[in-house]
């Protein structure tokens, strides 16, 4: 999981381990047919366009017809035409026909392009087609922020595609061309962070001009004379000539007429240049359009198909030059129907939303191919909805809709739009009163989303939630939902028939949904529990009161406001009268918050699930030894701690599987699958018992995603079942601890062990007794809520329960993910994925505070310094933008660029009085407004804005850090926040922005100078929203990617290989050919294919994936960064040495604007880049870097690490090609010294460094011998040449490889050449179309694990 959200695939594996078969497992045996169902073998046909040779297609049986219009609209050659049908032997094919479904249509068939007449539909998708072509090359749609376009600056890097480059140039006389020198910014140590250089100039868009003038004419539409003479549009020209004309769009075509701008003559011109489409007419009209427009489509075509297809959701940029603003019909004409809400060219105007969001859920999903279709639509729609939502958001909180209620005062009104309602984060008649009021209402929107997303996730059939998009813009929070059917003609009092409509003084409850909802119980933690209505008759529900359930007119039953799907968090919700575990005490909690929803993340919960399994399993098998040591003394049972290694670090795959194993009651006793798990689990929690703590602490990431841990029913761990029993004495007793536990109901186990099964839940608080079963009642401490008496009990242990999640959040997760940067696993770079980071172990950003605390408090503070600085300047950019958010809302439109320069002053400039400039219109717009008493939200008049200072604005941010995360910063002012923590402003800068939504000039800032502010209200170019909606995922290609990551841990290179090639396919069926996880999917398939020696495939699937990275994370993402190292290396090993140091240079210059430069992650860059400048003998630069990879190694890793003792040894080698042997010897001794105390004198890596001082010593005598020589014998000396050798490439690329993780398993020629006749094998046998059964292989055991990023 990316972005590790959603508890995947829960609910299938739950019910497809009944019949003892895991999920993968069955997944990957039915797979393997159903694939090929898919990739039916594709044939070609051959394609005749009027004007020019027919030419060859290959199309795949699945295809629908439409697909070929949309390729015939992109190629070059045909692409000015729109407005055409296909025919074969004269036959008019039909556009959404399936090409399997067409008569005759085979292998070679020949297929006629002919020109269809015009309709004013078709006429105006064909300007928006040539309008579209003409703009093909313009960046602007990227840096407004429209229609999924995004930018990416890899080309200006490799100078184009990669793959022709490489074999264009000559190796050998590559050396001399090389001009190394980086700019002086990039430089280890520079002072200067410029902000310019993050957009690069690209060629490409100096538009080349093919028409000054296109729009629509004046005189539309035709008067009905001429529309019964077929003119359907008039179109008003300017050429580059300045030739104006005016044509007419009629059925046949476009025409030159004889209007001028302000007479109607509609009859032809002489002569008219008849012509089917625009892009003909205008090349007989202009000679510089028809060269131009001719250059441009070359280029369009030449640009690669990542940098222009549309990604799935839109990416802002925060940073943009100034874009001349040019004339666009098709802009002007969006801009003014999207205001009304519908899209021209959907059939039946506005779309139903809510229709479409469910009919896409209810699809058949059977099979793989159904699974597949249905993804693919509930993704689509998605995003779909998610655009038109942001939309409308922004068209809400800029005034331009009516609202439905428009009497009431602005913060009350709600909207519709497009079929979708929208409503403000603001706390509307006093229903979150006791909650937090307004804190609550702005924090309600987003826990609301999360139980949408952990609901879908779900996936229940028959169990419906509403679309949902959370929107912030210019200070306001905007929730959309789609609409369910009826609900604004009915009283919400009546339509609700399950929950509460006001916190639980009325509650209600329905057998359907009680149904429904139980499905959904096991897979989220939700316990079925009973609350009191107001006649205090017991209620039961299997969610929390506010959850409400709807009968939509159309009969499905929606849940929605599932604002409290996750139990509270107790460590900020303090209760009278109830005590915290000490671990939470310690901290300080409970702790007073803004609002009282603050719940736990479902991470958390999974985490916490996971780690009180362990427990219970330790117990049970410590019980079960005890039994068995009372009843024979034969056994020993200390024996049990020499449990291997392997085992405990296997068992957090197998846990959760096994967890569904002893769960579904229909598991018979006899169930082998489940006690081989168990075994394994059970072993490793014992170990973890004897081990101390420190074991059982350590709960797998994303609890329920290892799905892939249980293939085919055997452990994957490197002792299988069998020697399992063997190599670990006393595990034979617990294999009966397993049949106990799953034998459910209870019969045949002898009362003993049922005993201890029932200890071992009452010890770790399950709601069964007879197996492991943790559920949450959401509505503990819910104000409002009673339960009924008899439940007191219940209620007691459920309050356990909480209080010991919350304490386990403060006592396990924190420490583990401090843990985790210790050691490197966790590496954040920003504000994103430190998040990311504190998200994926269920930390809530709430707890950021303490998470740096913590780190303050720790021995080894000083190897956290880069996790450090980046959580204050997060906790800083986040209690700024809490601030920017409420100032905001006090601007009106007019003054928005003023007042939002004049607060990045206060936040950033050294200018200690910042001064605003009132816009000069003020005093005209305050006469005016006072009138309006109803204003649209985002029109606040005042000018309160203008009298923040900077001071102000800085105790304002101390004061919320203290209330909000009760951290300290006593700081007043940027600078001393800059000194004291050692924080760049432009990082800064860059934090707010993405955050808040702004988008400033790219353009040297001054921020230090105290004689002028940094910002002008000119430097802020545009303000954009910020939008949270749920990500559909794709979950069989998901699944493919984790087998095959197994596979290629274990070294299965190959099957690996194969699985996520299929993975690729399947995520492009789901998500189209942007994604993130596609990304991903790259990024290890190119790590494979480089492994396997294929280096151009890599460096072909590594662009791929960077030009993804840059348009779907951004182009300074910090996973972004790590593509263009990646890049890099495979440049470097193919031979392209310039390419590859401009990527590493380019990844330098981001890693130092997003984190600067004390970052570990920054020893590997610079490693890499010393590496890449010895190879091509810039001595003095190359140590430049690598002295600085030393430095920070020897910081963040400490001084006797490996990764030390290797810069020591890169850094010799450059002293040795420097001849400079002394230093040398200096360093390598350095590494020996590291290498001998770490690894012991026999160890291979010992004795490498041992022979490298032995010849460097040789190299210095010898060249001491020449030099006494010399000063002896005078100028005749006879002086032995010495060898000053450049080191080799491969000894460089070699060295590349290990630094960035990846060791190659030495194979003779022989292997190799098995092994890549096995690939192409393989190849030939897919483009078959068959798979055949695999040869046996033998495993390739890597050395490394190959770190799958």
């Amino acid at each position: 999981m990316v972005n590790g959200d959603g508890a995947h695939g829960h609910m299938e594996e739950a019910e497809t381990k009944q019949d003892g078969n895991g999920e993968a497992d069955a997944g990957e045996e039915s797979n393997e047919q159903e694939v090929i169902v898919i990739q039916d073998t594709g044939f070609t046909v051959k394609i005749q366009a009027p004007g020019t040779e027919p030419f060859d297609l290959q199309v795949s049986p699945q295809e629908m017809v439409q697909e070929i219009h949309q390729v015939l609209m992109d190629r070059e050659d045909t692409c000015h035409r729109t407005c055409f049908s296909l025919q074969l032997d004269g036959n008019v094919l039909d556009n959404f026909a399936e090409l399997k479904s067409i008569e005759g249509l085979q292998e070679g068939s020949l297929l006629k392009v002919v020109e269809e007449p015009y309709t004013v539909r078709e006429a105006r998708i064909h300007v928006r087609h040539i309008r579209d072509l003409l703009k093909s090359l313009d960046p602007s749609d990227a840096y407004n922020g429209v229609d999924c376009n995004s930018l990416s600056f890899l080309s200006i890097f490799t100078d184009g595609d990669l793959g022709d480059s490489g074999k264009r140039k000559k190796k050998g006389n590559e050396l001399e061309q090389i001009d190394c020198t980086p700019p002086e910014h990039i430089l280890p140590n520079s002072k200067e962070h410029p902000l310019v250089p993050l957009q690069p100039q690209n060629k490409d868009w100096k538009p080349m001009q093919c028409l000054k003038v296109l729009t629509m004419s004046g005189w539309n539409p035709p008067p009905g004379n001429r529309k019964m003479h077929g003119d359907l549009m008039y179109l008003y020209m300017v050429t580059v000539e300045e030739r104006h004309v005016s044509v007419t769009a009629s059925t046949r075509g476009f025409y030159l007429n004889q209007s001028t701008t302000y007479t109607f003559n509609p009859k032809p011109a002489n002569p008219s240049f008849l012509s089917h489409s625009l892009v003909e007419l205008l090349s007989q009209i202009s000679p510089a359009f028809k060269k131009n427009f001719t250059a441009l489509q070359k280029k369009r075509v030449q640009r690669h198909p990542f940098e222009r297809i549309a990604t799935p959701f839109q990416v802002y940029s925060w940073t943009a030059p100034q874009v001349d603003h040019a004339m666009d019909c098709v802009r002007a004409e969006d801009a003014y129907t999207s205001r009304l809400g519908y899209e021209e060219h959907i059939p039946g105007q506005t779309r139903d939303w809510n229709e479409e969001l469910q009919t896409t859920r209810e699809l058949p999903r059977k099979n793989l191919p159904e699974r597949l279709l249905r993804e693919r639509a509930i993704f689509k729609v998605h995003s779909d909805f998610a655009a038109a939502a942001t939309r409308g958001a922004m068209a809400v909180i800029d005034g331009n809709v009516m609202a439905i209620n428009p009497g009431e005062e602005t913060r009350m009104q709600m909207f519709i739009w497009n079929n979708i309602f929208f409503s403000l984060g603001f706390d509307v008649r006093d229903h979150y009163r006791e909650l937090g009021g307004d804190a609550a209402a702005h924090a309600a929107p987003t826990n609301d989303l999360n139980g949408v997303r952990a609901y879908g996730a779900v996936d229940v059939e028959g169990l419906y939630t509403l679309g949902t998009v959370v929107v912030d813009y210019r200070g306001y929070r905007v929730t959309a939902q789609s609409i369910i059917p009826g609900i604004l003609e009915r009283e919400q009092e009546q339509s609700v028939i399950y929950g509460s409509i006001d916190f639980g003084k009325t509650v209600v409850s329905h057998s359907k949904y009680l149904e429904l909802l139980e499905k959904t119980s096991r897979p989220l933690k939700v316990q079925r529990h009973n609350v009191l209505n107001e006649k205090n008759e017991t209620v039961e529900l299997c969610s929390s009161v506010e959850c409400k359930g709807i009968i939509g007119n159309d009969g499905r039953h929606y849940i929605l406001d599932l604002l409290r799907t996750f139990p509270p968090d107790l460590n900020f919700l303090p209760v009278d009268g109830e005590e915290l575990p000490p671990e939470s005490q310690r901290q300080g909690f409970p702790r007073q918050h803004r609002h009282r929803l603050a719940c736990l993340r479902q991470e958390l919960i999974e985490a916490f699930v996971e780690h009180r399994y362990l427990l219970f399993m330790k117990m049970a098998a410590l019980q079960l030894m005890q039994q068995k040591a009372n009843k024979d003394t034969k056994t020993d049972t200390p024996a049990i701690t020499e449990t291997s290694e392997t085992v405990s670090e296997n068992n957090a795959d197998t846990t959760q599987t096994q967890t569904s194993a002893s769960d579904s009651p229909s598991t018979t006793e006899g169930s082998t699958d489940s006690t081989i798990q168990t075994d394994n689990s059970t072993s490793a929690a014992s170990q973890a018992a004897t081990d101390g703590e420190e074991n059982s602490l350590k709960p797998t990431t994303n609890g329920p995603l290892d799905l892939t841990a249980t293939q085919n029913g055997e452990c994957k761990s490197p002792l299988e079942g069998k020697e399992l029993d063997e190599s670990v004495p006393g595990l034979a007793q617990a294999k009966e601890l397993a049949e106990t536990l799953v034998a459910e109901d209870g019969s045949c186990i002898d009362p003993k062990s049922r005993e201890v099964v029932l200890n071992a839940c009452k010890a770790v608080g399950s709601i069964s007794n007879t197996s492991f079963d943790i559920r949450f009642n959401p509505d503990i401490f819910s104000p409002g809520v009673r339960f009924p008496e008899e439940s007191t009990d219940d209620i007691q242990k459920q309050k356990q329960l909480l209080k010991d999640a919350a304490a386990f959040l403060v006592s396990c997760q924190i420490p583990s993910l401090v843990k985790d940067c210790l050691d490197h696993s966790a590496l954040p770079m920003d504000g994103a994925t430190l998040t990311e980071a504190l998200h994926q172990r269920g930390i809530n950003i709430r707890y950021l505070g303490t998470v740096l605390e913590f780190v303050d408090k720790t021995p080894a503070k000083a190897q956290l310094e880069h996790f450090y600085r980046i959580g204050i300047s997060e906790l800083i950019t986040r209690c700024a933008k809490h601030i920017f958010k409420t100032y905001l809302q006090g601007v009106e439109l007019s003054a928005l660029s003023a007042a939002v320069s004049h607060f990045l002053n206060c936040f950033l400039s050294s200018f200690p009085d910042a001064v605003a400039h009132l816009p000069p219109d003020e005093l005209v717009s305050r006469r005016k407004s006072r009138k309006r008493r109803n204003r649209v939200p985002g029109g606040g008049d005042n000018t309160a804005w203008a009298s923040l200072t900077p001071s102000e604005l800085w105790k304002n941010i101390a004061s919320e850090a203290q209330s909000y995360y009760h951290f300290t910063i006593q700081c007043d002012s940027v600078d001393q926040v800059v000194e004291k923590y050692g924080l760049q402003k432009i990082t800064l800068l860059r934090e707010i922005s993405i955050k808040t939504g702004i988008q400033i000039l790219i353009k040297e800032y001054n921020f230090d100078s105290r004689h002028k502010p940094a910002f002008t209200e000119e430097d802020i170019l545009n303000i954009f929203p910020v939008v949270k909606h749920v990500n559909p995922k794709a979950s069989d290609a998901f699944h493919f990617f984790q087998s095959g990551q197994a596979k290629v841990q274990q070294g299965f290179l190959k099957e690996g290989c194969e699985l996520i090639n299929e993975a690729l396919n399947l995520f492009n069926n789901v998500y189209g050919a942007m994604h993130v996880e596609i990304c991903a999917c790259l990024r290890l398939l190119a790590r494979l294919n480089y492994i396997m020696g294929d280096h151009p495939e890599a460096l072909s699937n590594q662009q791929k994936a960077v030009l993804m990275s840059e348009r779907v994370l951004g182009i300074e993402h910090p996973n972004t960064i790590q593509e263009y190292m990646h890049l890099a290396l495979y440049c470097f090993a193919n031979g392209q040495l310039s390419t590859a140091l401009k990527l590493l240079y380019r990844a330098r210059f981001l890693m130092l604007m997003v984190c600067g430069e004390d970052h570990p992650e920054m020893a590997l860059l610079d490693s890499n880049i010393g590496l890449v400048l010895h190879g091509v003998m810039e001595y003095d630069l190359s140590l430049r870097f690598l002295e600085n990879a030393l430095t920070i190694n020897t910081k963040y890793h400490g001084p006797r690490s490996l990764k030390v003792a290797l810069s020591h040894h890169l850094v010799a080698r450059v002293y040795e090609s420097k001849a400079e042997f002394r230093s040398a010897l200096q360093h390598e001794k350095e590494g020996y010294t590291i290498y001998k105390n770490q690894m012991g004198e026999a160890h291979e890596k010992t004795k490498e460094s041992s022979e490298y001082l032995k010849y460097l010593t040789q190299q210095a005598v010898a060249l001491q011998r020449t030099m006494n020589e010399i000063y002896k014998n005078g100028s005749n000396a006879s002086i032995m040449p010495l060898k000053f050798t450049a080191p080799s490439m491969a000894s460089v690329l070699e060295q590349l490889n290990i630094i960035n993780g990846i060791i190659f398993i030495p194979l003779s020629q022989k292997d190799l050449e098995n092994l890549k006749a096995e690939v192409q094998r393989r190849q030939q046998l897919q483009e078959l179309g068959k798979t055949e059964e695999a040869i046996e292989d033998s495993p390739l055991e890597l050395e490394d694990k190959i770190p799958i990023d």
